[in-house]
């Protein structure tokens, strides 16, 4: 099992790998996608990645492991807002 990250990584470091599969990771990136944030698809800084694969990888890797609900959702809520910047900004996305 990989447990989440509890410090902040900062741009040239990179969070561990989300697992083949994970229902929480795939929901994240359908609902983004789902709801067309702009530029999701460009390219990330991190290796490999889009925008939206490295922002859900960032909510699924600083969310607490017992939370069970919707990253992108929690992004867009006030209890997320500062994961979500946190997260935009290891995405290089967002406002």
């Amino acid at each position: 099992m990989v447990l989440a990250s509890s410090t902040s990584v900062f741009a040239a470091e990179e969070y561990n790998t989300v697992p083949t599969g994970d229902p929480q990771y795939k929901q994240c990136i359908a609902y983004s996608t789902k709801l067309g944030w702009e530029g999701g698809n460009e390219k990330s800084p991190i290796k490999g990645q889009t925008k939206v694969q490295a922002f859900c990888t960032c909510m699924w890797n600083e969310t607490p492991d017992d939370f069970k609900g919707n990253l992108a959702k929690l992004a867009d809520s006030p209890k997320g807002k500062t994961i979500n910047k946190m997260c935009e900004k290891y995405a290089d996305w967002g406002e």
